[in-house]
């Protein structure tokens, strides 16, 4: 009876010191092994972990990529605008001996940098570079990122900016800006529309100089266009020339008829 208590206390003394020796590590996880306070050089990867139960402790590693939101930061831009910007940081471990050895919290490490790089950032860009040309902000920011956090095991996959607030009074200055500017477009296409067809009528007007019956031919156009709309009253021009034409042709048989009557008649003693 004696024995059967002994053999049930060394297996649950076996099953304590399996479970203290045993560890699993997943398939996105690294194994970092610390042997009374030294680092192993093997990182033990994804599966059963064996370790000394009072000599090793096992730290886990994530490998997968990191989403972290920086907070956002207000600072003055080069042409002196107070803006809120946010970002958002990509990264992964990829050394996880320098991420647990090099730095105390790696995660917080790259959280302080972003904050600090984003803010260097606003203060060395302009405005219109914010809100136009994030692409090569965001190179930049990227680069400031991820020279520190080399040496952390860290490389930093991307990094993009989300949002750039603007006060509602600069909000409403580039609203007028844009206005203005639109209108200012309107004018000067309005301006070359009226251009070409100055340069289109003055060379109408030099063919129609050359040939007068052009002119008529566009008067009658005119006019039937005009004549399509019926509640319109149309005024016609009536040309010159052609009350001139009339006005010749009512005086010649008026001047034909004193020439008949004042014809010398023969006398009698001329027959």
């Amino acid at each position: 009876m004696v024995f059967l208590y002994i053999l049930i206390l060394v297996l649950i003394v076996a099953g304590i010191w399996a479970s203290s020796c045993v560890r699993v590590i997943k398939q996105y996880e690294r194994g970092l092994v610390f042997r009374w306070g030294r680092v192993q050089s093997a990182v033990r990867g994804p599966g059963l972990a064996v370790i000394a139960p009072v000599a090793d402790r096992l730290q886990k590693v994530n490998l997968q990529v990191v989403t972290m939101p920086v907070p956002a930061q207000e600072g003055i831009t080069r042409d002196n605008v107070t803006v809120r910007v946010d970002a958002v940081v990509y990264f992964k471990v990829v050394d996880p001996t320098q991420a647990i050895v090099n730095v105390e919290d790696y995660r917080f490490a790259i959280g302080q940098v972003a904050q600090a790089s984003l803010r260097s950032i606003i203060g060395k860009s302009d405005l219109d570079d914010l809100l136009s040309n994030r692409e090569k902000l965001n190179q930049g920011l990227e680069l400031m990122i991820d020279t520190p956090a080399l040496d952390w095991g860290i490389h930093i996959d991307r990094v993009e900016i989300k949002d750039v607030a603007l006060p509602e009074a600069m909000k409403r200055s580039m609203s007028r800006q844009a206005e203005a500017e639109r209108d200012r477009r309107a004018r000067v296409i309005s301006a070359d529309g009226e251009f070409q067809a100055s340069q289109k009528l003055s060379d109408a007007a030099r063919v129609m100089a050359d040939t007068p019956a052009a002119l008529q031919l566009r008067l009658l156009e005119t006019v039937v266009a005009v004549a399509a709309e019926k509640n319109s009253t149309l005024v016609l021009p009536f040309p010159v020339e052609l009350l001139r034409f009339l006005e010749h042709a009512r005086e010649t048989p008026e001047s034909v008829k004193p020439i008949r009557e004042s014809a010398p008649q023969r006398s009698d003693d001329e027959q």
